[in-house]
Order: C-alpha cells, then sequence, then structure tokens
C-alpha cells in the first residue's frame, strides 16, 4: 500500500482592515483503503464567502506549487481541463470550501493548500 500523505495548513493575512484566516486540517490517506478524499478550508474574516474566490494547490517536494482550481461564485475553473474528473470544490454553509480527489493514486502525493484573493 501507498501512504499518501495530503497536508494542509493554516494562513492568516490582512484584506483592508479585516484579517483573514484559513484553517485545514491534516489529511492522510492510505490508497487501498480510500480511492477518494475530501478535505475542508475553513475560512474566517470573509464578510461575503459565498462571492469569495477560493484558490486550491498542490504542492510536491522540490516542485513550484501548482494551482489545480479556484471556486467563484456559481462556478469551478480548472487549471487544466482534464483537472475537472479528478478534483472538485464546492462552498457549504457560510465558512468552509472542501476540495475531493478522486481516483486517488500516487501523483495525487503532496501537499495541498487553499488561498484567498479577492479580485
Amino acid at each position: 500500500m501507498l501512504l499518501l500523505p495530503l497536508l494542509a495548513l493554516a494562513a492568516a493575512w490582512s484584506h483592508g482592515q479585516a484579517q483573514v484566516l484559513l484553517k485545514q486540517r491534516q489529511v492522510s490517506i492510505t490508497r487501498g483503503h480510500k480511492t477518494t478524499t475530501s478535505m475542508d478550508c475553513i475560512a474566517e474574516g470573509i464578510p461575503d464567502f459565498q462571492s469569495a474566490y477560493i484558490h486550491w494547490y498542490q504542492q510536491v517536494p522540490s516542485k513550484a506549487p501548482e494551482q489545480i482550481l479556484y471556486i467563484r461564485p456559481g462556478a469551478v475553473s480548472y487549471s487544466d481541463n482534464s483537472y475537472s474528473n479528478k478534483y472538485s470544490s464546492l462552498k457549504k454553509g457560510k465558512n468552509i470550501c472542501t476540495f475531493t480527489i478522486s481516483d486517488i493514486n500516487s501523483s495525487n502525493e503532496g501537499t495541498y493548500y487553499c488561498a484567498y484573493w479577492h479580485f
């Protein structure tokens, strides 16, 4: 079996007068036990969360982070169209954005980050 560590971290920064905090819990999975996994990004300090753009990145050792997708009001946009069969994201409630990876394999090993910025 292959252990696929999927690490998620927290980040905080100021946006105007308010501070934005994104929190993620560490998720590790073992391939063979699960073929799909999800992780949440919990946002604090974003006044209109449903209109926010939340971005998801994957980073593997010795490489720069690669953007997978971002979720915007009413749609998900992928960095590569082939990612739409593998990754998905949705917003739940007032401050949770869920990122899902399907058909997990060794290429999914890495650290996953959520990010926010206002357009």
